[in-house]
Formats: structure tokens, C-alpha cells, sequence
């Protein structure tokens, strides 16, 4: 935008590291240089060979530890992201119909997909207004729900609870996994894309999936369904007990992903990623409320999203402009969801990212609003 005010912020309301974006976000620099220090020997290498194979198994046993996974359940990995899961699973784990509750943008891209597959019945669709979340309905003729754990578009979390029912649970967990915490017996897939709470790159997704789903994904695959193999769940889950994937994929992605899984463990496990973002994101809360200018977007503190912290500002304070201000200070990605189309700032509270930092924002924000 043009005519940025220019308002610099005094160096003690500058964070250490400025980086509050909800995804790609923040990827701590200690796992870069330890990237780079692999010289030659890593990047640039077959993704067939152990040296890569070995990053992916680094994943697979980190994240069953991390999630305390029962026999059975089998961490799949394929590349194109959660949203080329959406696909996946529209052809290899429902077999008729699916349920979707949609409360955001990323909640309805799937239910899309899956309404508009020829080989589906239309989808069973429960729409909340945005800021709230729907409640699953269990129905006989539903043979997967499909949920999201955490709205990315509009900071609104909602609780994983199997429905009674014969359907599978599939929860697209993106903006969750890593930092909110979720009992495995209340789903058949956890899936996600890396580059959120695990602090890793795009273009790769993971899939926590039960003995159900992977009976599942090889009953679909033995039906004769034609599916492009790509999107093949039966050549992920596969490839992926071989501790690879499918198609080539990024290097850079799977070695950041496995340093976080590991650090994670380190730290004290999933524990660890929760109470960081609780901590970070409480603090914007708290300060939301004490502001005479600001609030919460989501009204139900039980629908608060620990991870995407969405904040209105009053109509008198842009919050592009507030964006831009922080942005032209080192301060970047504080800037709401397009489409929903509020004055609003979403700032992310992902692990990687430091509470003190977290307190440091909300200081500089309101040093910006005095100085507009």
C-alpha cells in the first residue's frame, strides 16, 4: 500500500524474530544451518537411498512416539500437501458419501472436492457461520466424516470426538498438528502439511491413519476404483512402510520436518508444542481484552484457536495499515485471512514461535495505534 505512515517502532518493541505468519511460518534457523552443514551429502541425493529414507523413518517412528500411536496405526507420507490429500482421500477412503463441517475456507475446499467427484454421492454438508464451528451429525448413509481441527482462515478450534457411527474420521489438522492436543482413538487420519507447527516447507503431506483407514485404502484399492497414482493412497501407504514416498519429494521439507519431530521429543513431546502456543496465545487474548480498540474474533473461548489468534480492530484503526507499519519495522504476516474480509490481524502462535516475542507484538501494536 502507499503512504505507510512512518512510525519506527524503539528497539525494545522490535521481537527478536518477527515472524508471525500462519503458514509457510516461522522455521527456526538452528534447523537451517543444520541443513546447510550437510554440504553435499543430503541435498541433491536419491530419494531412494538410505540417506533420505533414513529422514523419512525419522518421521515415521518420531511422530508415532510423538502421538503415542497403537499398533496398527501407520504414519503415511505423500507429496502435494494437504490439499492434494483432499483428492487422495476422495479416492481412496470414501467409499460413497462423506460429511463435512465447514466453518472456514480450507473446511469448504474439501467438501467441494468431494461433491464434485463423479464417483461420490453428493456430500452431506453442515455449514457454521465463520467464528463458530457446526456439530457433526451422524447419519447412515455417511461412510467418512470429514473434520478440521483447527480453521486456519478464521482461528476457530473445535474438539475431535468420534460419532456414533460406522464412518471413518478424517481430520484435516494443518494449522494443529503439533501444538494442540488430540486423543488418536477419536480418529482414523490425522493429515496435515508440515509447514505450520512443525516449523517445516510445503509440498508434503502426512497422514496418522488406523488399522480401519488402511483396511479401508486397501479395500478401495482391490474394488478396481481407477485413481491417478499420484493421488494413490495404496502406493503411499506402500512406499511408505519402505520409509519413502511415491513421487519425488522435497529434501529440504523432510529434513526439517524430522529436526522438529525430534526437538519436539526432546523438549517433552507433544506437551511441549501445546503449552508454547497456550502461552503465546493466551497473552493475545488477555491483551484483547484489556484493548479499547481490539477483540477477539471468536466470541466463544472454547472455540479459540491456541495457533491462528484472529483479532478485529475497531473501524477507526486500518488494519492493513497497522499490517504495513509492522511490516516496514521487521514485524511481517500479521495480516487477516482475504476472503473473510474483516479490519482484522492474524498472528500465528506456532511452537517455533517465542511467547516473549508474542508480548513484544502486542506491545508494538499498540504503540502503532497511539501513532496513528
Amino acid at each position: 500500500m502507499s503512504d505507510i505512515p512512518a512510525i519506527a517502532l524503539p528497539d525494545h518493541l522490535i521481537p527478536a524474530d518477527g515472524r508471525f505468519g500462519s503458514g509457510p511460518s516461522k522455521v527456526d534457523t538452528a534447523a537451517l544451518d543444520a541443513l546447510a552443514a550437510t554440504g553435499s551429502g543430503f541435498m541433491g541425493t536419491s530419494h531412494r537411498q538410505e540417506t533420505v529414507r533414513s529422514m523419512v523413518g525419522i518421521i515415521r517412528l518420531g511422530l508415532t512416539e510423538l502421538y503415542g500411536l497403537d499398533d496398527g496405526y501407520e504414519v503415511v507420507l505423500g507429496v502435494g500437501g494437504a490439499t492434494a490429500f483432499w483428492d487422495c482421500a476422495s479416492f481412496g477412503l470414501i467409499q460413497r458419501r462423506s460429511q463435512h463441517l465447514v466453518f472456514g475456507e480450507f473446511s469448504s475446499k474439501f467438501a467441494a472436492v468431494t461433491t464434485a467427484a463423479p464417483h461420490l454421492d453428493d456430500a452431506d454438508v453442515i455449514v457454521a457461520e465463520p467464528g463458530t464451528h457446526p456439530q457433526p451429525r451422524p447419519t447412515a448413509d455417511v461412510d467418512a466424516y470429514a473434520f478440521t481441527h483447527n480453521e486456519t482462515s478464521t482461528g476457530v478450534t473445535m474438539p475431535i470426538i468420534r460419532p456414533d457411527g460406522e464412518g471413518l474420521v478424517l481430520v484435516d489438522a494443518t494449522s494443529a498438528a503439533g501444538a494442540i492436543d488430540v486423543d488418536p482413538a477419536q480418529f482414523d487420519v490425522y493429515y496435515f502439511s508440515p509447514q505450520k507447527a512443525f516449523g517445516s516447507e510445503g509440498g508434503l503431506w502426512v497422514a496418522l491413519c488406523s488399522a480401519a483407514a488402511i483396511e479401508r485404502i486397501g479395500s478401495i484399492g482391490a474394488s478396481g476404483r481407477w485413481m491417478p497414482a499420484f493421488l494413490s493412497l495404496p502406493l503411499a501407504v506402500a512406499n511408505s512402510q519402505l520409509n519413502q514416498t511415491y513421487n519425488t519429494p522435497a529434501l529440504a521439507t523432510l529434513f526439517l520436518l524430522a529436526r522438529q519431530v525430534e526437538r519436539m521429543l526432546d523438549a517433552g513431546g507433544l506437551a511441549w508444542g501445546i503449552d508454547r502456543s497456550q502461552r503465546s496465545s493466551s497473552t493475545i487474548y488477555r491483551w484483547a481484552e484489556a484493548s479499547d480498540y481490539a477483540q477477539a474474533f471468536v466470541t466463544d473461548p472454547a472455540m479459540r484457536s491456541p495457533t491462528v489468534v484472529t483479532i478485529d480492530l475497531d473501524p477507526s484503526v486500518s488494519a492493513d495499515t497497522v499490517e504495513a507499519v509492522l511490516r516496514a519495522n521487521g514485524i511481517v504476516d500479521t495480516f487477516g485471512y482475504r476472503k473473510l474480509g474483516r479490519n482484522q490481524l492474524r498472528l500465528s502462535c506456532f511452537p517455533n514461535i517465542d511467547p516473549d516475542d508474542v508480548a513484544t507484538l502486542t506491545a508494538a501494536i499498540d504503540h502503532v495505534v497511539a501513532k496513528l
